[in-house]
């Protein structure tokens, strides 16, 4: 598919590094990520958003019922707000966040299988 195939709107579109949700730029910068904004911070924090997000993930899936949808669980995203989310998400969380998080107690699980075998 060629980038003259995909609509205007749909061009920004990013997906959380952590959970996967996809949403515009602006919708990041504006309100975070529902999921992940207490651990990401990326509400109103352009950086962190370009950090936190990748423009290059695979497939989407469309959530309404987590508690209710096998696919949710096999994705591990049955905890997560409703919302659209891509089946794989190209790139990896910074280091320190990754420290942040295990400081935490949240785990880092990449979302990330191209480099998988």
């Amino acid at each position: 598919m060629s980038l003259e195939t995909v609509p205007k709107e749909l061009r920004n579109l990013r997906a959380c590094l952590l959970c996967s949700l996809v949403k515009t730029f602006e919708q990041f910068e504006l309100d975070g990520c529902e999921n992940c904004e207490e651990f990401l911070h990326m509400k109103n924090n352009r950086d962190a958003v370009y950090e936190c997000t990748s423009a290059n993930f695979d497939g989407l899936i469309a959530m309404m019922s987590p508690e209710d949808s096998w696919v949710a669980k096999w994705q591990r995203i049955e905890r997560f707000t409703k919302g659209c989310y891509a089946i794989s998400v190209t790139g990896h969380l910074p280091p320190g966040i990754v420290r942040d998080l295990r400081a935490k107690g949240r785990i880092y699980n990449s979302r990330d299988v191209s480099a998988r075998t």
